[in-house]
């Protein structure tokens, strides 16, 4: 059952994404452990962490699917690493969902006749 809340908005997971390697030595620039964050639709690098442009490419059309809610036995609920495109490359990102934020319809939407302030200028910071 859901609350009133609910009725006019959508839940997303933050996720973590964070560069793994699996033994063999990575063609690509991929340094293990440093990561970035998803908020909404906002990309978090902290301080100089990087990503290559060609590996942010194929995790991309991921990330999106990965915050909306799935069902257990859905591959993108289990799955959560994804190969660097480089074939010869050993790099990996491991994405994690890291917490839950609310988004009210109204603060995402282009609809001129359903929207409402947007949600990065909203005063709870999201």
């Amino acid at each position: 059952m859901s609350d009133a809340r609910e009725e006019g908005g959508f839940w997303l997971y933050d996720l973590r994404v964070e560069t793994v390697l699996d033994g063999r030595a990575p063609v690509c620039r991929h340094v293990e452990g440093e990561s970035f964050r998803v908020e909404g639709e906002t990309l978090v690098f902290d301080g100089a962490q990087r990503v290559s442009m060609y590996a942010l490419a194929a995790l991309l059309p991921l990330l999106p699917a990965r915050q909306r809610p799935t069902d257990a036995a859905d591959w993108m609920s289990t799955d959560a690493e994804v190969a660097c495109p480089d074939p010869h490359c050993g790099g990996r990102f491991r994405i994690v969902r890291a917490g839950r934020r609310w988004f009210d319809h109204a603060a995402t939407t282009g609809l001129p006749e359903a929207r409402g302030t947007p949600y990065w200028q909203q005063e709870d910071g999201q």
